[in-house]
């Protein structure tokens, strides 16, 4: 139930879907493609740079980062969580890996055989992780949607490994 990011970046790294359910950057899958969550996203991009930015600071004057945390969540709202079905942007992790300049494509290996879509498409996209807010065992661990919802119908399935060439 892991996804791994690997290739022509600096870091790898490797993704737990299982708990992003509890993650304050997840968003309904049934408001993913509207305009009120590309904007959202927009402002979260925003205030990653920020926060990544802040701590560069920080840590050039030999202060500790500053920890960020999931806020806590009421017995009411952990129950609506488990009934809802979810998306993650991706974009928050490709920042993580420092994607190489040169990198241009990305092979999705999937339990049906491998698939290549260009980097800038990754990048504007959604992970399925949750439905109905149980993990995804069948076409899992993540399947692929692309923000501007061309692929809705027929999302890129049982992802496993994620390769940046």
């Amino acid at each position: 139930m892991i996804v791994q990011i690997t290739g022509n970046v600096t870091y790898t790294i490797t993704l737990d879907p299982t708990v992003w359910i509890f993650d304050d950057r997840k968003i309904l899958l049934e408001e993913a493609f509207t305009e009120d969550a590309q904007k959202k996203d927009e402002k979260d991009e925003l205030e990653n740079a920020s926060e990544r930015f802040s701590q560069e600071v920080y840590q050039q004057n030999l202060k500790p980062p500053i920890n960020k945390t999931n806020k806590g969540i009421s017995r009411k709202e952990r129950e609506k969580i488990l009934e809802n079905s979810y998306v993650m942007p991706i974009t928050d992790f490709l920042g993580y890996t420092e994607v190489k300049e040169d990198a241009n494509s990305v092979t999705l290996e999937t339990v049906n055989g491998n698939e290549t879509v260009p980097l800038n498409a990754l990048a504007e996209s959604y992970l399925l992780f949750a439905i109905e807010g149980k993990p995804l065992k069948e076409d899992g661990p993540v399947q692929l949607f692309y923000r501007d919802g061309s692929n809705r119908d027929n999302p890129i399935k049982g992802i496993q490994k994620i390769i940046v060439n």
